[in-house]
């Protein structure tokens, strides 16, 4: 039997997983990290506690597993992606907390990029928007505002990465300092048709091309870890950021597919084959590169998800646990007409407003906590039905179907919720930790253990199919009162 270690690296947590060929994962390991909060609307994480977490878990996943690294056939990684490390390639040590994904920091710096008039220009070449939400803007500012940064950079001493990009250099000790064409894609400074990095994205960005990492292809070899980590070299094989490992995990491999990832964030990704252009606000990216042929993908990114359960827990100590929203909203029915937009650290697509905060509206005398949590809920569904309606007017169809995965679809109460705001049939896998089987799905892929995508996609399961049981009527009458709430918030309608 081949085994497969599949590291899943996320914005709240890090996991290892070791799958066997069929997909079946045998033993697993997790474990919470610490997010840091210095400012208003700035994220951080330390990336050496990030890396120590994630050695320490795949150790103890292979111990459960009762599987030994000799046995791993190679190593899958996947990613929060756009979160920004910045290290000394001789040490190996970071200069500063690594900016997270949700960061606003740079917000200004963006909005005077767009007042310049580079955004079609950055649209054209990377298929995204000027937004903090990307790379490109977090490196200039560690590189503006660690002191000694930048000519170091120039000279060769630094090397920049996204996650996935900081534990491949962590497990070779620093031999290979690459990354994938996804992770690459969600830079700003990668040109997604030409599959390079770009001299005048450079050159805009003031970012010295000596930081950066080689590009490969998602599924290859990428190096193998030093024997003494694991207790054999093990090759890295497979490599993807988060989302389009779950477009992998869940075989959506046909133009018009979708995916729909619900962790700490939400984010929609439907598989378009070729590129294309969004004229709502999504993002064209890369799906994944394959023997040098990439497969693109339109993405809607929603922020807040999991997260607002999260503070439900954490902030307002409205819970004690996550699975309790299940019975709290079966209880409540619905919201009552209550909404919670969780513009946290502002609103992702569609809207794109890093100015946006949250707000719950809708409150009346007999709102109680299972409405609030409730709320909480139907603002992930609420916030999906926008990325669909987007997408269906991008690709001139709506889906159908939505593959659902991500620890928040295993509430039965919430995915048929999603199915009845959408309006589509949603299918929950078999296995609903798809990001992390997309990457040992690469993995295997890249040492040959799958000898095509066909093979891959002859895996996949369904678990269970919720259909949308609320009448049309209803259905519009509820997603107005969503939109409203968001006009509330949002200071940059849609499309502006």
């Amino acid at each position: 039997m081949s085994y497969i270690l599949s590291i899943d690296q996320g914005t709240t947590s890090s996991r290892a997983i070791v799958f066997d060929s069929s997909g079946r994962a045998c033993g697993q390991a997790q474990k919470e990290f610490r997010q840091h909060f210095p400012h208003d609307g700035w994220v951080e994480h330390d990336a050496m506690e990030i890396w120590n977490d994630t050695l320490a878990l795949c150790q103890q996943a292979l111990r459960n597993a009762r599987v030994e690294a000799r046995q791993l056939a190679a190593i899958g990684i996947t990613n929060q992606r756009e979160t920004t490390v910045l290290w000394d390639r001789r040490t190996g040590d970071p200069l500063a907390k690594a900016i997270v994904w949700q960061d606003r920091r740079t917000a200004s710096a963006c909005q005077s990029l767009r007042d310049a008039g580079h955004e079609d220009m950055v649209r054209n070449k990377t298929g995204l928007l000027l937004d903090p939400y990307f790379s490109a803007t977090k490196l200039a500012w560690l590189l503006d505002n660690v002191p000694g940064a930048r000519p170091r950079a120039e000279s060769g001493e630094l090397a920049f990465g996204t996650i996935d990009c900081w534990l491949l250099w962590q497990l070779t000790r620093g031999k290979v300092h690459a990354t994938d064409a996804t992770n690459a894609s969600r830079t700003l400074l990668f040109n997604i048709h030409e599959q390079v990095w770009d001299t005048a994205l450079l050159e805009l960005f003031d970012i010295p091309a000596a930081v950066l990492p080689e590009v490969r292809d998602s599924a290859g070899e990428f190096g193998s870890t030093c024997p003494e980590l694991l207790g054999a070299a093990v090759p890295v094989a497979g490599i993807a950021g988060d989302q389009q490992a779950a477009l992998v995990g869940q075989a959506c491999f046909q133009p018009g597919m979708v995916k729909s990832t619900y962790g700490t964030g939400c984010f929609m990704v439907m598989n378009t084959g070729e590129a294309v252009e969004s004229h709502n606000r999504l993002l064209t990216t890369v799906g994944y590169r394959l023997n040098g042929k990439t497969t693109y993908a339109l993405e809607g990114s929603i922020f807040v998800a999991g997260a607002a359960i999260q503070w439900l827990r954490d902030g307002l100590n409205l819970i004690r646990d996550a699975s309790e929203t299940e019975a709290l909203a079966r209880r409540a029915g619905s919201a009552g007409g209550v909404y919670l937009v969780p513009a946290f650290t502002g609103l992702g697509a569609p809207w794109w407003d890093p100015h946006a905060r949250g707000a719950l509206l809708g409150l009346t005398r007999d709102t109680g906590i299972a409405e609030v949590v409730t709320a909480g809920l139907e603002a992930v569904c609420y916030q999906s039905r926008d990325l669909l309606d987007a997408m269906a007017a991008d690709c001139g169809t709506r889906p159908t179907t939505l593959r659902v995965d991500g620890g928040m679809v295993v509430n039965n109460w919430l995915s048929q919720t999603l199915a009845d705001v959408l309006g589509v049939c949603v299918d929950r896998p078999m296995v609903t930790e798809t990001t992390a089987l997309g990457a040992a799905y690469l993995a295997g892929l890249g040492v040959g253990l799958y000898d095509s995508l066909d093979a891959v996609a002859e895996q996949w399961r369904c678990e269970r199919e919720f259909t949308p049981l609320l009448e049309e009527g209803e259905r519009q009458r509820r997603y107005q009162g969503w939109r409203e709430a968001v006009a509330r918030v949002c200071q940059s309608p849609a499309g502006e």
